[in-house]
């Protein structure tokens, strides 16, 4: 028998994710994320940053050190050595950046050893995250013409310390302390024995870029003080400079109106990327957590004869903006493109839905005021006998605006082009954040959405706050005993950030 071919390895990207906000990745760091077939994550990474991974991707969380299941630097090197030699595409997704004391030389060591071909994807390091975020300048040219990083814990390893203190006390410049918050009073005490000043400015920077960011002045005399008494743990760093009195007191990243306010977004991927976008402009920390996932429909044959038959159609109409998206993923999968519409009029329930629409070029002909299908049907059964039309749903959509045209003599066929199915295991990190208060407000956008929540979740949601898109949406929430504390009108995405943003205003 002839010998199995050699296994060619996979390639190894050691990617740096920035500092947490997920908009500082970069372009070739969400290639890399797209092209994995495995993800390492360490625990400093925000989870939205997973969004650039495809759903067939392996996700291994490396875990936090010391809490008992973090994996140690060696178990990660020889997970990540192991499936590259099995022939998969490997991205080891790092906090900041790989060189900067993120062990990218030991990995590269192990990876160059084992064959593996591998490429270093930089990342935002956090004190130059801080200096923008916190509008701390760390070079400036009155105070500092030198920035300097600086391990504020070295390797538990070493017999002594490499670091010349004496050179870093008279170092003209800016000092950033990594992972330095457990060990401030030996650098702090070992800078004042070498002659810095006690009064030299520190700013403690705790999460920078996220939408928990705290930053904490005091002195270097007082530094260990401050950090004991108020409990002030990992990640954060220590900016040690005149430059630190040269930033303003709120920051403009801490200023924006919904700074410090967690929100949970669940429910399809097109609704969730947009709430996204729209609370992360405003300074919330957004956390998606899919409750529902939309996949093919059981057969497409239906959808296909449908559209083979376009051209007899009077009207189409969408129900959802997943409906616009696998209607003309398929259309144009088959060969076909706008003109198959004809003279076809088109209808959507929803600007949302409209808005999709736009994106191939077309303009609904008809949105009705409220964007729920009853207000649709009134505004479409004065005309329907006769009439031929096609409504495209999803495999929850209600059956409301089909029995409505059909009762007015309208000739109806109603087609799934996808269906929608629960997320069947919760996500822990999302549960434990619930039980604990840490999630301010969950939005709501359809009726399954918040069955499903409630499913997964079931008491913990009594600790947060609930934004309801809809009628539809709030119905289903007041069923499962939770009262919306806002429901947008009208009722989109910008409606509903707006809502709890008027909320925000009010508590404070």
């Amino acid at each position: 028998m002839n010998a199995p071919a050699p296994v060619t390895p996979g390639t190894v990207y050691l990617v740096g994710a920035g500092p947490g906000d997920p908009g500082l990745l970069t372009l070739r760091a969400a290639e890399c994320l797209a092209l994995a077939d495995v993800v390492l994550y360490d625990y400093l990474v925000n989870p939205a940053t997973l969004a650039h991974v495809t759903a067939r991707a392996k996700r291994v969380p490396l875990g936090r050190p010391g809490t008992g299941r973090a994996l140690t630097p060696d178990e990660i090197t020889d997970r990540m050595v192991a499936e590259a030699l099995r022939g998969r595409t490997v991205a080891r997704l790092k906090g900041g950046d790989p060189s900067v004391f993120g062990r990218g030389a030991d990995e590269t060591a192990a990876l160059r050893a084992a064959g593996v071909p591998f490429e270093i994807v930089p990342g935002i390091t956090a004190a130059l995250a801080a200096a923008a975020y916190c509008e701390i300048p760390v070079t400036q040219q009155d105070d500092a013409s030198a920035l300097a990083l600086i391990a504020g814990r070295e390797r538990n390893d070493k017999t002594e310390s490499h670091l010349d203190y004496g050179a870093l006390a008279a170092f003209p410049g800016t000092l950033v302390f990594y992972m330095g918050v457990g060990r401030a009073r030996d650098w702090s005490g070992a800078l004042i024995e070498r002659g810095r000043s006690p009064d030299t400015p520190v700013a403690i920077v705790r999460w920078v870029s996220r939408a928990d960011q705290t930053t904490v002045r005091c002195t270097l005399g007082t530094v260990a003080d401050v950090i004991e008494q108020r409990g002030l743990r990992p990640p954060a760093l220590c900016i040690v400079g005149e430059v630190v009195a040269r930033a303003p007191a709120v920051s403009w990243f801490a200023a924006r109106p919904l700074f410090g306010t967690r929100v949970l977004v669940p429910g399809s991927p097109v609704l969730s990327e947009k709430l996204r976008a729209r609370l992360s402009a405003l300074g919330a920390e957004v956390i998606l957590s899919p409750a529902i996932r939309v996949a093919d429909p059981p057969d497409w044959v239906p959808v296909d004869a449908a559209l083979d038959s376009l051209a007899t159609r009077d009207w189409l109409v969408f129900s959802s903006p997943n409906g616009v998206d696998r209607f003309f993923g398929r259309l144009f999968e088959r060969g076909g493109d706008a003109r198959r519409l004809g003279a076809a009029k088109i209808a959507a329930i929803g600007s949302e839905t409209a808005e999709r629409l736009s994106r191939f070029a077309l303009r609904a002909d008809l949105v009705p005021e409220e964007f729920v299908a009853e207000s649709l049907a009134r505004a479409l059964v004065g005309d329907a006998r006769g009439r031929r039309f096609l409504v495209v749903r999803g495999s929850r959509g209600r059956n409301v605006l089909a029995d409505a045209l059909a009762e007015a003599g309208a000739v109806v066929d109603a087609v799934l082009t996808y269906t929608s199915g629960d997320v069947e295991e919760a996500d822990p990190d999302v549960a434990a954040a619930l039980e604990s208060g840490n999630i301010d407000w969950v939005t709501i956008t359809s009726g399954s959405t918040a069955r499903s929540l409630a499913r997964l979740y079931g008491d913990s949601l009594k600790e947060t706050r609930f934004a309801s898109i809809g009628p539809i949406a709030s119905g289903a929430l007041r069923e499962l005993g939770h009262e919306p504390a806002v429901e947008a009108a009208p009722h989109t995405t910008a409606a509903l950030v707006a809502a709890v943003l008027r909320a925000r205003h009010a508590d404070d």
